[in-house]
């Protein structure tokens, strides 16, 4: 694979250049793959340095090599695109020789693109909060997913936040997962009150860690297992041990150091998978709290109008007159 202007430095902080994290991607590729391989992925590409200009790459670009396939998703708009994906070394090394810094790959695999094998969980520390205040909230959903029969694992998200992952069975589409998450965080806003919340709106979280359930949604993604961010230190989204998480600092985990920490220490995320799970227990806590007025929660507003959803506008300038009982502006009903 030949780098073009291998010599251009995408980390002007840290003076990572194109040819390094080509180098990364071969000295992860293992690691990598097993976590991000044989999905769907969307590429955040650069075209120059990661203070530059960005845009998102799904669509197989002109020129892609025999060796990057692509498989046919449907969006949440119904409309139906190939996808990248990838599958050997070669394959991100390509993808960094088209600009990219980070990948984003979907929860579900290729072959079954409709029912993600990957329950997932990003916990977002608010304004007045930081990655301190994530470890406790992530080992207590540990916990929570336990008594679900889930087997959670857990990374850094390479910026501030905490992401909690559990293997499922690919037995239900994206919206029962979504239900399912929601069903985990709710029980886990439960158990910490005062530290979690699952307030969509900006304006009613607080000082919380929020648990982003829109990032279980069809086409929602986040930074995968190994991935670089697009942060001045070039860090990456790096699996760690429940055991070490209590001592870790993001910061360490960067494009530089990753490689030698994977040759020391090896994968944390090495058996991800071997045990999936069932997301039955937790969907029969979606219902219970349904049945007990916890109803649907609000949707990315990209997404079509769902059934049950609350209205889309911040409580701060809703006028309960405008709306109905089914989250419809009164004029549209």
């Amino acid at each position: 694979m030949r780098i073009s202007h291998p010599g251009r430095v995408v980390y002007p902080q840290v003076g990572i250049t194109k040819l390094d994290l080509a180098h990364y991607a071969i000295a992860v590729a293992e690691p990598f793959l097993a976590a991000n391989g044989d999905r769907p992925v969307s590429l955040q590409r650069f075209r120059d340095t990661i203070d530059g200009e960005q845009f998102f790459s799904k669509n197989p670009p002109r020129g892609t090599p025999d060796y990057v396939r692509d498989v046919t998703v449907v969006y949440p708009s119904a409309r139906s695109h190939p996808q990248l994906v990838l599958d050997e070394p070669a394959s991100i090394v390509w993808a960094v020789q088209m600009g990219t810094v980070v990948f984003h790959p979907w929860a579900s695999r290729a072959e079954d693109s409709d029912n993600p094998d990957q329950l997932r969980i990003d916990l977002d520390p608010q304004p007045g909060t930081d990655f301190s205040d994530a470890i406790p909230a992530a080992t207590e959903l540990r916990a929570v997913l336990a008594e679900a029969g889930l087997d959670a694992f857990v990374k850094t998200s390479g910026n501030r936040g905490l992401h909690v992952f559990a293997p499922i069975r690919p037995e239900h589409e994206f919206l029962d997962v979504r239900h399912a998450v929601i069903a985990a965080a709710r029980e886990l806003e439960r158990r910490m009150p005062d530290a979690v919340t699952t307030a969509w709106w900006k304006e009613e979280r607080g000082e919380k860690i929020f648990v982003d359930f829109n990032q279980a949604n069809r086409d929602r993604t986040m930074a995968g297992a190994y991935s670089p961010r697009a942060l001045a230190h070039a860090s990456v989204s790096a699996p760690v041990t429940w055991d070490e998480l209590e001592s870790v600092d993001p910061h360490d985990f960067t494009v530089l150091t990753m490689p030698q920490r994977l040759a020391d220490a090896g994968d944390p995320w090495a058996d991800f998978g071997a045990h999936p799970g069932s997301i039955d227990v937790l969907l029969s806590w979606w219902r219970r709290d349904t049945e007990n007025g916890l109803g649907e929660l609000p949707f990315p507003p990209d997404f079509p109008k769902m059934p049950g959803e609350p209205p889309r506008v911040q409580p701060s300038k809703k006028v309960d007159a405008n709306w109905d009982a089914a989250g419809n502006r009164v004029d549209e009903a």
